[in-house]
């Protein structure tokens, strides 16, 4: 799994390429805990690139999305397609993740 950030005004684009799964979705958690602590308030986690989720992948992103949550800050996971967003729907997930269908679309639900 890679991650590359990129920046749209003061939002954060995470974009993910790769499997999210046991072995790296920590990668993830991490940067967005590092980001949180230098200050950044809005997030988009970009998962184009992302053709296979396991448990700890979806574990992560609850995680994350419950911290962001708490914090009363920003974040969208946008673009989630295939094999990942069957598996987001079987957990039932998909009313508790913030999603948009592209980043453009993230980016006008996080500006709010």
């Amino acid at each position: 799994m890679e991650l590359k950030i990129r920046k749209n005004t003061d939002i954060y684009i995470i974009d993910v390429n790769g499997e999210m799964d046991l072995y790296n979705s920590y990668k993830l958690k991490e940067l967005v805990m590092k980001m949180l602590e230098k200050g950044v308030k809005k997030f988009i986690i970009n998962l184009e690139q992302v053709d296979y989720i396991d448990s700890s992948g979806i574990g992560a992103l609850i995680y994350i999305c419950s911290t962001i949550k708490k914090m009363k800050y920003k974040l969208s996971i946008s673009n989630i397609h295939g094999s990942v967003k069957k598996v987001i729907e079987l957990t039932k997930l998909m009313g508790y993740f913030p999603i948009s269908n592209s980043v453009e679309e993230a980016l006008l639900m996080v500006k709010e």
